[in-house]
């Protein structure tokens, strides 16, 4: 399996379930005392959110790239942004490198589809939920999203940057959680994307009304295809 670098701590508290994550999909493929071949940046979120609250997309382009490039030049064959929202900055990211770069809505697009399923209700940040770069990934492919209302989704933030990337789970933001997810589908979503790597600590198929695609864990079965070798081959 070639190494896959990691462009994480957006938050710590998602990039820490990649980890678990990646290590054990690689370990049910492999089996034995197998784990992932993982190379990690870990960005200082409180940095990171500054500069998307300031609009600074391009110098957050700037320097996500150039820590992919680190990992690349460290030995990592496949690349992964730990986070949704900041593959707001996927192009600057994968222009900087040669390794692939596997685009978290684009693996998320081709499970929707695979299922059969054509109209994702979304749950993210704002900027995920309301700027293009995620919703035309999605249009791209045939889905036809569906958003909550403006109210809604400027709570769904709040909860996201004040509760959940400080790993603080509220059961009253679960309720909210849980509401907003039941609307999506009374507005005629087809299933849910937990489309903020922490959605997940509050919503899950045992309390969304519909199929449930977390994004974390698509990423990274996502990655592992894209990491592993056919039979015989070796990777120095």
């Amino acid at each position: 399996m070639r190494p896959i670098g990691i462009l994480g701590g957006m938050s710590w508290v998602s990039t820490a379930h990649y980890y678990a994550t990646l290590n054990r999909m690689a370990a049910d493929r492999l089996g034995g005392l197998h784990s992932a071949p993982l190379l990690l940046h870990s960005f200082d979120f409180a940095q990171i959110a500054a500069r998307q609250e300031a609009g600074d997309w391009d110098g957050l382009g700037e320097m996500l790239a150039e820590a992919a490039q680190r990992l690349e030049g460290a030995g990592a064959g496949v690349m992964l942004i730990a986070a949704n929202t900041m593959h707001l900055v996927a192009a600057p990211v994968a222009a900087a490198i040669a390794a692939p770069l596997v685009h978290i809505a684009d693996a998320t697009a081709d499970a929707i589809s695979a299922a059969g399923l054509r109209r994702p209700g979304l749950i993210g940040t704002a900027y995920t939920m309301e700027k293009r770069f995620y919703l035309d990934r999605l249009e791209a492919a045939g889905l036809s999203p569906v958003l909550p209302d403006a109210a809604t989704r400027g709570e769904i933030h709040r909860i996201i940057f004040d509760e959940l990337v400080r790993d603080d789970v509220r059961e009253d933001s679960r309720r909210t959680y849980e509401a907003a997810a039941a609307d999506l589908v009374a507005a005629g979503a087809d299933c849910v994307i937990l489309g903020c790597t922490e959605v997940g600590l509050l919503l899950n198929a045992d309390n969304v009304p519909a199929p449930v695609f977390d994004t974390v864990e698509i990423h990274c079965r996502a990655a592992i295809e894209a990491a592993s070798f056919e039979t015989g081959e070796t990777y120095v």
